[in-house]
């Protein structure tokens, strides 16, 4: 097992003894999380692959890795062409490739508690087509071939006070229990882990990056619930906050559980809820209701105390950037810096606030050719230098009590070529028109993604990712349903109508294969907006991010007046909100980066 190809010959035996034709390998876990535990990265202790979306599939001759546009290179660097196929999605599903390369007559394996019943039912049918069938199985075959399989987390959860979520526990189950007698539903099941931990004023340390607790929850129609989580992971602070009203029961009884809702109608999310869960919900004599998780849209929409936490969150955590920004622009020319070192000295500037918790993601540390990689993670193996005539992209974030953060600038090293300020300054252009776009209640995200395409569309350039993902309340870094993106680009899909409250990132960006990445991202919060004159009530944004835009690769002769007014009253706000947290140097250093744009 020392090698990938090893682990996958090692995958194609337990196959044959299992006899199946092959098995599917998402990046996922039982709650369809995006980032997931140690115990449920069957993908990268298959393939090497390190990004964080990807599926894989095992036939007994051939292999293929599926991943979208913000990993083309990043899978190629990571992943033996010899032993894998590369497949770009969403241009080819999982199902449509094994529709025309799975064996007549195969057996196909899944996990049921890895995908959604979408999945199932469309992998089903373009597998029937072809005369093979898609298997369900008991055991994950990956599971059964990796040596020292890490066991899930057994961390405690902690309480998330009152005062910084801004509702209680309490209160957030009595809507819930009003969604449901709304639908004549007895109860709801949970499973998604950031709404687990919303509704219930909770947070853990299962997953790294994403103060999250392994667990299910389900709540009922009086408002009480059920916890399902393994005992060892409360304690009697956690106990007395949940109170009566929220039963404990052991994680590893939640299956079962489900088989004991016959007669009654209970909903479960399509999206986040795993097959399993509807399987042993029908099974059980359940009514299914596949209705979304009625706490995605309220943990969405920010309340007064997660708007204010995430204010100070972003205030202090723009300090911490700013300082590595100015330790950056010396030490980087200087040499002797590598992508791990700025990342380290990156997360050190933050532990100094002495209220970091965690990255919100893996700093995208990338120098050169690696910022041509939307996702990049450098690793011990892929660690470059730092050197003089390229670009630095680095993209990072904070877990604080009150608030989580998501930040990318971009530094020159060394003096900047023409086209990378020209390029530069058109992702600049379309990050001020989004954050400045008024429009009127009902429009969506994916309507306002071209705000930020056209100066780049004009010059004939483009970006393979989306513009903005929503962000959580010291919760998920990628949080739904709000989306800044059309439906063909990663993070794209069904556009949910934009509403105040909503924290989404604004980071349009452009990528050289070979040569260098550029990415400016702030956070943004959708607000009302008041126009004279105006006939109807209209929306905009707020910008909550606050650290100096790199004026060295700024064309200002490309900027419009209104987008040097926006830029120097962006810089003058973050003098001002920075400006209090720094010593007298760097109060001076700050001034002269956010002076007005010549």
């Amino acid at each position: 097992m020392s090698t990938y190809s090893a682990r996958l010959a090692a995958l194609r035996e337990q196959l044959a003894r299992d006899r199946l034709d092959g098995f599917v390998v998402p990046l996922t876990d039982e709650h369809m999380s995006e980032y997931v535990g140690e115990y449920a990265q069957r993908l990268a202790w298959l393939t090497g692959f390190q990004g964080s979306a990807g599926t894989a599939v095992v036939l007994p001759q051939e292999a293929a890795i599926f991943t979208d546009g913000r990993y083309t290179l990043q899978v190629r660097e990571q992943v033996s062409a010899e032993d894998w196929q590369f497949v770009g999605v969403p241009a080819t599903s999982v199902a449509t490739w094994l529709g025309a390369h799975a064996a007549e007559g195969g057996r196909i394996g899944y996990d049921p508690w890895l995908h959604t019943s979408a999945w199932v039912a469309e992998a089903s049918r373009t597998l029937a087509e072809r005369g093979a069938a898609l298997v369900p199985v008991d055991t994950n075959p990956v599971d059964s071939v990796w040596p020292d399989h890490p066991a899930p987390s057994n961390a405690r959860l902690v309480v998330q006070d009152d005062a910084v979520a801004g509702a209680s526990s309490a209160e957030k189950r009595a809507l819930i229990a009003d969604w449901l007698a709304e639908r004549k539903a007895d109860a709801v099941v949970l499973s998604a882990l950031d709404s687990i931990a919303w509704v219930l004023n909770v947070r853990g340390r299962d997953v790294e990056h994403t103060p999250v607790a392994l667990a299910y929850a389900v709540v009922d129609a009086d408002g009480t619930a059920e916890l399902f989580v393994a005992p060892e992971k409360i304690d009697d602070a956690v106990r007395q906050h949940l109170g009566n009203a929220v039963r404990l029961r052991d994680r590893a009884d939640f299956a079962s559980a489900l088989a004991g809702f016959a007669g009654k109608r209970v909903a479960a999310d399509p999206e986040r809820a795993v097959a399993a869960i509807f399987d042993s919900l029908k099974a059980g004599g359940a009514t299914v209701l596949p209705l979304r998780d009625p706490a995605v849209l309220a943990k969405a929409t920010k309340n007064p105390a997660e708007i204010a936490g995430h204010r100070a969150a972003s205030a202090r955590d723009g300090a911490a950037l700013a300082r590595f920004l100015r330790w950056a622009e010396t030490a980087l020319p200087a040499g002797g810096e590598t992508e791990l070192s700025a990342a380290a000295r990156l997360q050190a500037f933050r532990e100094a606030t002495g209220v970091w918790l965690d990255s919100s993601f893996d700093t995208i540390s990338a120098t050169g050719a690696h910022g041509a990689s939307p996702h990049y993670k450098v690793t011990e193996e892929s660690n470059a230098p730092i050197e003089p005539g390229q670009l630095y992209l680095v993209d990072s974030g904070g877990q604080y009590r009150d608030g989580t953060t998501d930040v990318t600038r971009v530094i020159p090293v060394g003096t900047p070529s023409e086209e990378m300020r020209d390029r530069f300054t058109r992702v600049l252009k379309g990050h001020i028109a989004l954050a400045t776009a008024i429009f009127p209640p009902g429009t969506t995200g994916g309507q306002l993604d071209g705000f930020a395409r056209r100066p780049l569309w004009e010059a004939g350039l483009d970006y393979a990712h989306g513009t903005g993902h929503g962000v959580g309340a010291y919760l998920s870094v990628h949080e739904g349903p709000q989306r800044i993106a059309q439906p063909f680009y990663p993070g794209g899909g069904p556009s949910e109508p934009l509403r105040a409250g909503m924290i989404l990132s604004n980071e349009p960006g452009y990528y050289k294969a070979g040569e260098y990445g550029i990415r400016i991202e702030n956070l943004i919060l959708v607000e009302p907006r008041e126009i004279a004159g105006g006939e109807q009530a209209m929306l905009g944004f707020e910008t909550l991010t606050f650290c100096p835009i790199e004026r060295a690769l700024i064309v200002a002769e490309m900027l419009s007046p209104a987008e040097r007014a926006w830029l120097d009253a962006y810089h003058a706000r973050v003098v001002a909100v920075l400006a209090p947290q720094m010593d007298e140097a760097e109060r001076a250093w700050l001034t002269a980066k956010c002076a007005p744009i010549a």
